[in-house]
């Protein structure tokens, strides 16, 4: 797994701090949604945000 930029992990800790409806596991919602709530205009990094959240998604409902 490789190590995400720092401002990555914190768009996406405050994007799933403030919208934590606006997410889920899927990665394609959350790029959308990603693309809605941000003024992102890099695809790599919108991609990156979205899979670090989809990860994080899937992490906390493993262990839910």
């Amino acid at each position: 797994m490789a190590i995400k930029p720092k401002y990555v992990k914190q768009l996406a800790t405050l994007l799933l701090e403030k919208y934590p409806q606006s997410f889920n596991t899927d990665f394609e919602t959350n790029k959308e949604n990603v693309e809605k709530l941000t003024n992102v205009e890099s695809k790599g990094v919108r991609n990156r945000i979205a899979g670090y959240i989809t990860r994080k998604k899937a992490g906390s409902a493993a262990s839910a």
